[in-house]
C-alpha cells in the first residue's frame, strides 16, 4: 500500500507542476519531497492571482467611473447638447449611426470626451444626420436610428442609448434594426412607453432631413467641396481627427 500511496503522490505532483508550467512557472523542490513546495507555489500563485484581480477590477472601476456619463442632455431640434453650457470648448459632432468611420471615431474618443464632459472642460453638440439611408437595404436606417437617438434624449437615456447603437452598430448593406428592436433597446435602458411611441411614429424624421441639408450645405463643413460624416468642428472650426491630440489640444487652448 505504501509504494501505492508514493506512486498516487508522485503522479498527482507531476500532474500539479505541469499545471504550473503551462502557467509560465518553474516548480522547486527543496525537502518536503517536493510536493509540500508545490503546494506553497499554488497557494502564491493563487493569492498573487486574486491580488491581481482586485487591482484589475479596482483599476476598471476607477476608469468606468471616470468615463461614466454624468453630464446634463438638452435637445434642440436634431442637436442634442451634452454637457455645462458655461464649458470653454464646445465640440460638434455630425454623425450618422450606419456610417462605419464613426463608429471608429466613437470607439476612439467616446471615453476621452465623456471624461471632459463630466470636468466641465467641454461641451458637445450631437448633430443627428441621415447621409446614409441608401446603404441599408431597404433603405432608411439611418433615419430610423437618428429618429430613435433624439427620441432617447427626450426620454432620458442618450448617453446610454448613444453608446449602444455604436456597440452593436449594423453593417452597411443589411437592413439594421427595426423600429421593434430600436424601441426594445430603449425600454430596457429605462425609457418610458413615450419612447415607443415617439420611434414607431418617425416624428423627427423632418428635423432630420432638415439638419443633414443644412450640414451639406455649409462650406466649412466640406472637404474639397463634399460632406461628409464624422464632420468634427471644435469652436466652430472643422478639425482633423487624424490627429489624436485634436482634443486635448482644444482644451489647452
Amino acid at each position: 500500500m505504501g509504494g501505492a500511496d508514493r506512486s498516487d503522490r508522485k503522479r498527482r505532483q507531476a500532474a500539479a507542476e505541469a499545471r504550473l508550467r503551462a502557467a509560465g512557472i518553474t516548480p522547486r523542490r527543496r525537502g518536503l519531497g517536493g510536493s509540500g513546495l508545490v503546494l506553497t507555489i499554488v497557494a502564491v500563485v493563487v493569492i498573487a492571482a486574486i491580488v491581481v484581480g482586485v487591482v484589475v477590477t479596482m483599476n476598471d472601476k476607477a476608469a468606468d467611473s471616470a468615463a461614466a456619463p454624468t453630464y446634463p442632455v438638452v435637445r434642440t431640434g436634431a442637436v442634442i447638447a451634452a454637457g455645462q453650457a458655461s464649458a470653454p470648448v464646445t465640440v460638434d459632432i455630425y454623425e450618422d449611426y450606419l456610417c462605419p468611420y464613426c463608429e471608429r471615431f466613437e470607439t476612439a474618443y467616446s471615453d476621452e470626451l465623456t471624461t471632459a464632459l463630466n470636468a466641465g472642460q467641454v461641451k458637445v453638440n450631437y448633430h443627428t444626420i441621415s447621409i446614409l439611408d441608401r446603404a441599408s437595404n431597404p433603405p432608411g436606417y439611418s433615419t430610423r436610428a437618428a429618429n430613435a437617438a433624439i427620441c432617447a434624449a427626450d426620454a432620458g437615456i442618450f448617453p446610454a442609448y448613444h453608446a449602444q447603437l455604436y456597440a452593436e452598430q449594423p453593417a452597411e448593406g443589411s437592413a439594421g434594426f427595426t423600429t421593434e428592436e430600436l424601441t426594445a433597446k430603449g425600454t430596457a435602458l429605462g425609457a418610458g412607453p413615450a419612447f415607443g411611441e415617439c420611434v414607431a411614429a418617425q416624428v423627427n424624421t423632418g428635423l432630420i432631413e432638415n439638419a443633414t441639408n443644412t450640414a451639406a450645405a455649409t462650406p466649412a463643413l466640406q472637404s474639397n467641396g463634399k460632406f461628409g460624416t464624422p464632420t468634427i468642428a471644435v469652436n466652430g472650426t472643422k478639425v482633423d481627427v487624424n490627429d489624436t491630440d485634436w482634443l486635448q489640444n482644444a482644451i489647452r487652448s
